[in-house]
């Protein structure tokens, strides 16, 4: 996670644009502590909800220069807001996987996530994940500190604020998953192709490296291998698009898509 400034010496979270910052007030997962607002910004109605919502819980909005803005940010685009915020909640896969086996709740569908290189599309990852119902993300502690960049956080539009992130050795998680009894599918384009495989219930799917694929030691960690079926030419997608087939494949199979006449 980007450290970002301090705050009394704390190290902060920074959120930078509009969505990140609105989100975060908006899920409540975390305190944000201040928020450098461009003088010269018109009030839309983000501005004006960000505005509401820190009058109503006494949060600092300094008004200041853009090119202040400029300076701070670490991303390119920061919209005329940065935000500082307390870190995201940790997790681990067991201590995500104890809250999933509570009471009545569905089969837990996790996303592990190998050599997300690019930030853009880990955030697309993540905002997608959201909208599949994808109980949480593991991504590999050698990502360092930029797992939630602010670019991150900004591509997820706010999808950081409400799914669980893990930092963890993707063997630590499939363990884990095991464990649990949770199936460990993953996918390469030498799979069985995804639509002949059985992907209901619980599942733990693993995303290959970017460029490289599975390697040989993490496909011999899971249980099978789904593929893609493509035509032509191409032999593969962007990470993030398969990531979205894949998620969508998994929740047809669950019967997410039964028209309930």
């Amino acid at each position: 996670m980007s450290p970002g400034p301090n705050l009394r010496g704390t190290p902060k979270d920074q959120l930078e644009g509009r969505n990140p910052v609105l989100e975060c007030l908006l899920r409540r997962r975390r305190t944000l502590r201040k928020v450098f607002l461009d003088e010269g910004a018109n009030a839309d109605e983000r501005i004006g909800r960000i505005l509401d919502l820190a009058a109503e819980r006494q949060i600092v909005v300094e008004r200041v220069p853009r090119r202040k803005l400029d300076t701070l940010a670490e991303g390119r685009v920061h919209n005329g807001i940065i935000g500082w915020a307390d870190p995201l909640p940790s997790h681990t896969t067991l201590s995500l996987l104890d809250t999933l086996f509570v009471g009545t709740r569905p089969p837990p569908f996790l996303l592990l996530t190998d050599g997300l290189q690019y930030e853009h599309n880990l955030g697309a990852v993540l905002r997608t994940a959201l909208g599949f119902g994808v109980d949480g993300v593991v991504v590999p502690t050698r990502r360092g500190a930029d797992a939630l960049s602010p670019v991150v956080q900004r591509v997820s539009m706010g999808a950081v604020e409400e799914i669980p992130l893990v930092r963890e050795s993707l063997f630590v998680s499939i363990s884990a998953c095991k464990k649990a009894g949770i199936p460990v599918v993953g996918t390469d384009a030498e799979g069985v192709p995804l639509h002949e495989a059985r992907l209901s219930g619980a599942l733990a799917l693993v995303m290959g490296e970017e460029g490289e694929g599975m390697s040989p030691t993490l496909r011999n960690k899971c249980d099978f291998v789904v593929s893609i079926p493509l035509r032509g030419a191409l032999e593969s997608l962007n990470v993030s698009v398969a990531a979205a087939i894949l998620m969508y494949e998994k929740r047809r199979q669950d019967g997410w898509y039964r028209r309930s006449d």
